[in-house]
């Protein structure tokens, strides 16, 4: 099993672990431990789901759910807390801990969390900088959560908010039909129909071909470079010659080579079609979870950066550009996570999560299952 202390994993054994799969660790952000030789505060309500344990049990009283299951020191870990990390696990990892032996188990993890983390306190580590750094981070997040949840949730946006932003990015909801095509522009029609007659035979039956086509005939410097690419054109585009989308909307099948195309501007154009999108209708109902996913974003984002722009002002911030131009950066190598990604940013840089806070699977304390 591991356990999590300040940002440090250790690993502990016990009976049980070895027989069972220890339930998942539980998101940061939680309720902390109770203060040193002070019962658990938390006062949860009654497990979910059916059974003795549901929401037709009794209501437990205060002295009930105070009184103490373990001492460690002057740590007291009570039957309320107990129950309360027991019951913010999933439903699957709940039905596992109904018996008195299972629960004697459960309430073993609490007490190896406890014990690991009275021994990394006396060596320290609490005051170790990436330790404090871990927790400076966990009281940011459960920080942004408890000025944010309240103050801003799905349902604060507002269906006339919605329709606006429908109607001001309509373009992103209904799509005209658009091809994707290359295209080979040359400056007579005789050259143009030899190009055609080579790009519909082996020579252009590839992309890899026909670019290779491109680079040997093609009179066009920009699209030139892109091997010929016009990208998605629509029928109303203006960006290429009427005659161009027209023929290019002619061709059937992705691969298909068209014959030499009169621009009617001097050029001649051979196209081989590379895609195409059918045309695209949402509606507003069908568009709205993301929309309204998308403007709460932008609300939270907004709030947030009022509420640290705030702290900014009332801060009183120094800057010492002097010292800041000693600071060496080593660009020898990128710095990863170790899997070939870079490491995430601070938590304030971070970006919001797409959908509101919900209850995840296991909670508790950091480190505790």
């Amino acid at each position: 099993m591991l356990v999590l202390v300040g940002g440090t994993a250790f690993g502990a054994a016990g009976p049980g672990c070895q027989k069972r799969e220890a339930p998942p660790a539980p998101a940061p952000g939680r309720p902390p431990a109770p203060a040193p030789g002070q019962p658990s505060t938390l006062t949860p309500g009654p497990a979910p789901g059916p059974g003795p344990g549901g929401p037709t049990a009794p209501a437990q009283s205060p002295d009930e759910l105070s009184a103490p299951l373990a001492r460690i020191d002057d740590v007291t870990i009570t039957l309320g807390e107990l129950q309360e990390r027991i019951n913010r696990q999933s439903p699957y990892i709940r039905a596992r801990y109904t018996s008195l032996e299972q629960k004697k188990e459960f309430l073993d993890s609490l007490i190896r969390f406890e014990v690991l983390a009275k021994e990394a306190a006396r060596r320290g580590l609490d005051r170790d900088p990436e330790v404090v750094r871990t927790m400076k981070q966990v009281m940011i997040q459960r920080l942004m959560r408890d000025e944010l949840d309240a103050k801003i949730t799905a349902d604060t946006v507002s269906d006339a908010e919605m329709r606006a932003y429908y109607s001001a990015n309509l373009s992103d909801y209904v799509k005209p039909e658009e091809v994707r095509v290359s295209a080979i522009i040359v400056k007579n029609r005789a050259q143009a129909e030899r190009v055609a007659g080579e790009a519909r035979g082996e020579a252009g039956k590839t992309n890899k071909g026909f670019r290779d086509l491109v680079a040997r005939y093609s009179q066009d410097e920009d699209s030139k470079l892109r091997g010929g690419d016009l990208r998605y054109l629509d029928a109303a585009t203006k960006e290429v010659p009427a005659p161009v989308v027209k023929a290019a909307f002619g061709l059937t099948s992705t691969g298909d080579v068209s014959a030499a195309v009169d621009a009617g501007n001097g050029t001649w154009y051979v196209l081989k079609q590379t895609g195409r999108r059918r045309a695209m209708t949402k509606s507003f109902d069908d568009a709205r979870p993301a929309i309204r996913n998308k403007l709460f974003r932008d609300k939270r984002v907004a709030e947030q950066k009022k509420f640290v722009d705030d702290l900014r002002t009332k801060a009183k911030v120094e800057f010492y550009d002097d010292n800041l131009k000693k600071v060496r950066i080593d660009t020898s190598q990128a710095v990863d996570d170790g899997r070939g990604r870079d490491l995430p940013p601070l938590p304030m840089s971070a970006p919001l999560p797409a959908d509101p806070p919900a209850e995840a699977g296991g909670a508790g304390r950091p480190g505790i299952p």
